[in-house]
């Protein structure tokens, strides 16, 4: 059964068994919630290798490569941001067989909810407790495209009358879907620990996650996707060519650590005072790379040779004099002859004679450099809520109240290597030949709440406030720009709501209203050209009004919803349709550009047909637009239409699922429809609407031996019926959708 957020004065969901039967046990935890009313989820492959082409969308609100408006915890821990640069998303600290379960708020999400990011919504990935018996399994799974899976786990069961545990092991592999080169890899280690006491529980977690990813590239034009449905344009094999080889699928990468730590308390002081806390410990350390088809002239080297080819110390600076592409054999740069014309075409268009070796006499050496930008954040928090439940005048009272602490900083260097020998692979030398840039980025977060409930016969109403208090700070290690700080709290924001069980048994009718807030991040630092004096965090306005119902065999909600998102942040995207820019770092600015307006009505069925057959449906209407900035030449700059669809943002989705089980044998079968998206701001390029079609076979095979308690066998196909489709969509640009894949995992219990 889908789970509803009865007594809530917000409309929540929660994944059901089949949702996580249909995805395969190697994806992400984050593909779990894509069948919920509101939600839409798309990744570079099934597996969910590859953080850049993630996309969550909910309600109009988007996480992506280029936005995060929508709020992530874990167990009620804030992730600490789920941007590219730093930042983490919910498949960093969960592995997909340790979820407990995920609640989705869509809108108006509860106030004690922590995040800098909830300008729509929250998503809650929870970790299940561990077993009363002791219990250790093992998961093998094996699917397309050379994707495997080892998970291990051990519960102990219960243990000094009140303690119970367990620790977890997997490693999980796979390549790309178009080359079938890349080389991703995921190694995660956790553990969890309750302590139940009379008066509460004490609940510890632990998570280590180790992941190397090859990317996907995005698409450029609705006309390449016609013509090459199936290629992203990166290549798998080494030309030695640089302007082509910049496009080698090894070349682009993502390798994020993240150690994940938390203790939590929940108590009963007395009867009628409940108090619940934590700390949390997180790191993050990584990088993304590039192979830029050129080295940087850094350092004046006269006459001696480029030192950036031959080696030596390393540049620190943010300067630079121009680039090198072809040296002769004593490191000394090279121009092509004049009046030649490459022939080499990509992607990115026809090279320019600079970079095709014809241009040049022969014995000519290609250079390139490996580009890494370095990652690491490391934050501390705390959190403290209480709840006491009075009577005022007869009538039943609730006073919730909290806050939330968290200190963090996060520092981020790019440097520059030479790729040792250009003409045999994309190897470097250890010792970059530049250091571009080093930064530091303290952050001070405070957050404070309070809200009132009370109980008139079957209505409840409540009202709440809240104010995040947020200081970001850029400290330029280099000492070339001038450092900066920015504090971004923001106004006292109120919420309201009321639920009211009607006349009709397991019928209710909420609604609720909330400001949220976003306040700015330390990458708006990023660029120290920025003009932070214009820049306002971003803020939005959520209304629901809604239905549910929830009864023996069905479940049903109706939820109308409104929101209004202003001041929104725009940073215009170093990498388009001619190719990255990969010296883009310190140039470039922010501003804040009106704002985004939608509203829409989501539904959901999930109705037990009879004990072996279940139907689930879902459906949402959303029509999402842009705000103009109220200059009509910035606008016009933008490309943006005050009322144009937004980015990304389907007009439709819809879910139809049927799942069977018996005693042995379990099976299920959905499809989702994903309406029309616009990829640019001026809405000339569409992604067109597809169906995807998931299915799985299992069987439980619990009675097979004495000696086991449990062997399962699941067989999943995702994309059934092989749609070619446009994925993730961000602006100007969009990610093609994985084809058909299957796999199989087998489960024993001992």
């Amino acid at each position: 059964m889908i789970v509803l957020g009865s007594g809530e004065t917000f409309n929540s969901n929660a994944v059901s068994e089949p949702m996580r039967r249909q995805q395969s046990t190697i994806t992400s935890v984050n593909a779990l919630i894509d069948n919920l009313p509101g939600v839409s989820v798309n990744e570079g492959d099934t597996y969910g290798f590859d953080d850049w082409s993630t996309n969550i969308s909910v309600r109009g609100f988007t996480t992506s490569l280029d936005e995060q408006q929508i709020g992530t915890a874990i167990d009620g821990i804030p992730n600490g941001g789920s941007g590219y640069g730093g930042g983490s998303k919910a498949n960093r600290f969960v592995d997909p067989a340790n979820i407990g379960g995920i609640e989705v708020s869509q809108g108006t999400a509860d106030i004690a909810s922590r995040s800098h990011e909830a300008l729509g919504g929250t998503i809650d990935y929870r970790t299940d407790d561990p077993l009363d018996s002791s219990r250790t399994r093992v998961e093998v799974s094996l699917g397309e495209f050379d994707a495997q899976r080892l998970y291990l786990r051990y519960d102990t069961g219960t243990f000094a009358e009140n303690t119970k545990a367990w620790i977890s092991y997997s490693n999980q592999q796979a390549t790309d879907w178009i080359t079938e080169t890349a080389e991703n890899e995921r190694e995660h280690v956790a553990a969890k620990l309750v302590a139940t006491y009379p008066a509460g529980t004490i609940k510890g977690y632990v998570s280590y996650d180790d992941i190397h990813e090859d990317n996907y590239q995005r698409i450029f034009s609705e006309a390449q996707f016609a013509q090459f449905p199936d290629t992203d344009f990166l290549t798998g094999e080494w030309t030695g060519i640089p302007y082509i080889d910049q496009l080698y699928r090894q070349g682009w990468s993502t390798l994020r650590e993240n150690l994940l730590a938390y203790a939590q308390f929940d108590f009963d002081i007395t009867d009628t005072l409940n108090v619940q806390g934590g700390y949390y410990f997180h790191t993050n350390e990584g990088r993304g790379d590039w192979v830029p088809p050129y080295l940087v002239d850094v350092t004046d080297d006269g006459e001696n040779g480029q030192s950036e080819f031959l080696g030596g110390s390393t540049a620190r600076t943010g300067r630079s004099s121009g680039l090198i592409y072809f040296v002769d054999a004593d490191g000394n740069a090279l121009t092509p002859a004049k009046g030649c014309e490459s022939q080499i075409v990509t992607i990115y268009g026809p090279a320019d004679s600079q970079y095709d070796p014809s241009c040049y006499a022969a014995g000519a050496i290609p250079v390139m450099s490996y580009r890494h930008t370095h990652y690491e954040k490391e934050r501390a928090g705390f959190t403290f809520d209480f709840t006491h439940d009075s009577t005022i005048a007869g009538l039943d009272n609730e006073l919730r109240g909290g806050f939330w602490y968290e200190d963090a900083t996060r520092d981020e260097h790019r440097d520059w290597h030479k790729i040792t020998d250009a003409t045999r692979g994309h190897g470097f030398d250890s010792t970059p030949y530049w250091v571009q840039y080093d930064r530091s980025y303290p952050q001070v977060t405070n957050k404070w709440y309070l809200q009132d409930s009370l109980t008139i016969d079957s209505l409840t109403l409540s009202l709440g406030a809240k104010q995040f208090l947020v200081d970001v700070e850029r400290d330029d290690l280099f000492h070339e720009t001038p450092d900066a700080d920015v504090n971004s709290d923001s106004d006292i924001l109120l919420s309201a709501g009321l639920v009211w069980e009607t006349p009709m048994a397991g019928t209710e009718v909420f609604a609720g209203y909330a400001e949220n807030f976003k306040a700015i991040g330390d990458d708006i630092l990023e660029r120290p050209q920025s003009d932070l004096d214009a820049i306002e965090p971003e803020t939005s306005e959520s209304i629901e009004l809604g239905l549910r119902y929830a009864g023996d065999a069905l479940s049903a909600t109706a939820t109308y919803f409104q929101n209004d998102f202003k001041n929104r942040i725009i940073f215009l995207d170093n990498n388009t349709v001619a190719g990255p820019s990969y010296l883009i770092g310190t140039n470039g600015s922010y501003f804040n550009a009106g704002g985004i307006e939608s509203d829409g009505l989501e539904l959901l069925l999930d109705y037990n047909i009879n004990e072996s057959l279940n139907l689930y449906a879902s459906y949402t209407m959303i029509d999402a637009g842009y705000l103009g900035t109220g200059d009509a030449a910035v606008d016009e700059a933008l490309d943006l239409v005050p009322g144009n669809d937004v980015i990304g943002i389907a007009d439709q989705l819809a879910v139809v699922g049927l799942d069977w089980t018996s005693e042995r044998f379990y099976g299920g079968l959905s499809a989702k429809f994903t309406g029309d998206r616009s990829v640019n701001l001026a809405n000339t390029w569409t992604a067109e609407s597809y169906v995807v079609a998931d299915a799985y076979l299992g069987v439980n095979l619990s009675s097979a031996s004495d000696y086991l308690s449990n062997v399962n066998l699941n067989l999943v196909v995702n994309n059934l019926f092989d749609e070619e489709y446009l994925g993730t969509v961000v602006a100007g640009g969009a990610w093609i959708g994985a084809p058909r894949t299957t796999s199989l995992s087998a489960t024993v219990d001992f």
